[in-house]
């Protein structure tokens, strides 16, 4: 027999683990909203959800876990909802586009307590995985709408608009409302695309 060969676990999880996890997530969820992401303990959230501190950590190890989860999540609602549209609405690109954009903005500014601070320091999530998705979505309905321009550079310029940071920047820094946002990011579609 092999001394390579590794053997997995493929039992499959508990009902009980999968509620506790569930029940966990919905109950950070709500004590995030409430009273924010620093002023919630980890302790707090298993009080909240009446689980032990054990049953939480065998979930998330601490509280940057804990946001991971929520906001993979939401960003899987996202993709499937996407989907959704672009499935039963082809034809329509540019609106397909706003839509999206305006879909991804709500997203960044729902998780944004939740986003660690080193988001804000030299890196940002442009180049991450998860969110390479964004992206290539945007770069597909460009695409469709005017397939003459330079695709690659059109969807970056869009991709950075709808940045963690760059909205952070407006919002905090530059005291942008979310109106004002949108109505600038599709005015800079129109113009990207013409």
């Amino acid at each position: 027999m092999s001394q390579n060969l590794i053997l997995h676990d493929v039992r499959p999880t508990r009902s009980d683990a999968v509620k506790n996890r569930e029940l966990l997530l919905k109950t950070a969820q709500r004590l995030f909203a409430e009273h924010g992401v620093s002023a919630v303990s980890m302790s707090a959230v298993a009080q909240a959800a009446g689980v032990g501190k054990g049953t939480l950590y065998r979930h998330f190890e601490n509280k940057t876990q804990l946001c991971q989860a929520l906001i993979d999540s939401d960003q899987r609602d996202l993709q499937e909802r996407t989907l959704q549209r672009l499935r039963g609405n082809p034809g329509d690109p540019l609106n397909n586009l706003r839509w999206f954009l305006e879909e991804v903005v709500a997203f960044v500014n729902r998780n944004m307590p939740m986003f660690s601070d080193n988001l804000f320091g030299a890196s940002s999530m442009l180049g991450h995985p998860a969110h390479a998705w964004w992206w290539q979505t945007i770069r597909g309905l460009l695409r469709q709408i005017n397939p003459d321009i330079d695709l690659d550079y059109t969807a970056d310029a869009l991709f950075v608009l709808i940045d963690a940071r760059t909205l952070h920047f407006q919002q905090v820094m530059r005291g942008y409302a979310p109106d004002r946002i949108l109505s600038g990011l599709f005015s800079t579609v129109d113009r990207l695309i013409a």
